[in-house]
C-alpha cells in the first residue's frame, strides 16, 4: 500500500468518524428542542464530499505525495479539532437552531465567524494539491465555495431573530 492510499484511507476514516459524531450530536440536539433548518441542501453537501473523496481515490492511487501540502492539511486538521472542541456537543454537519440559544463566541469563533467552513475550504483545495492535481483542486474548491456560500446564507437566515 503506497503513501497516497494510506493518506486517503485516513481521511476517509476521519470523515466517517465525523459523520458518526455529527449524527450523535444531532440526535442529542433534537432531543433538547433544536430544530434543523435548510435540510434540503444537506444531500448536496454529502454528495459533493463523497464524490470529491471518491475521485481522489480513483486518481491518486499511485500519485506522488507532496509532503508540504500534507503538512498544510495536517495543520487544517488541528484547526478542525479546535472547532470541534469549541463547539462540543453543538458541533454537527446540519444547521440546528434553538430559539434563545446564544452563539458560540469563544475559541476560533473569536477570530472568524465560520472557522469550520474556512477549514473545509482549505482542505478541498489542499488535499488534491498533495497529489499534484491542480485542476481538481481548483474545480472542486470553487464548487465547494459555492456550496459553503449557500450554506452560510442558510445559517444566517436561521440565526436572525
Amino acid at each position: 500500500m503506497n503513501a497516497a492510499l494510506v493518506i486517503l484511507l485516513l481521511v476517509l476514516l476521519q470523515r466517517l468518524g465525523e459523520l458518526l459524531l455529527a449524527s450523535r450530536n444531532t440526535a442529542a440536539l433534537r432531543a433538547q428542542g433544536y430544530q434543523e433548518v435548510g435540510a434540503s441542501h444537506y444531500p448536496v453537501i454529502v454528495a459533493f464530499h463523497a464524490i470529491w473523496l471518491a475521485g481522489l481515490f480513483l486518481l491518486a492511487r499511485d500519485a506522488h505525495v507532496n509532503w508540504w501540502f500534507i503538512a498544510a492539511f495536517v495543520i487544517l486538521q488541528g484547526l478542525r479539532v479546535w472547532v470541534l472542541a469549541t463547539l462540543g456537543r453543538r458541533w454537527t454537519t446540519r444547521v440546528m437552531v434553538k430559539p434563545g440559544e446564544t452563539l458560540v463566541a469563544s475559541g476560533p469563533y473569536k477570530i472568524i465567524s465560520h472557522p469550520n467552513y474556512a477549514v473545509v475550504i482549505g482542505e478541498i483545495f489542499v488535499l488534491p494539491l498533495a497529489f499534484g492535481f491542480y485542476a481538481y483542486s481548483l474545480i472542486g474548491g470553487l464548487i465547494n465555495i459555492a456550496i459553503v456560500w449557500y450554506r452560510i446564507s442558510v445559517e444566517g437566515k436561521a440565526l436572525r431573530p
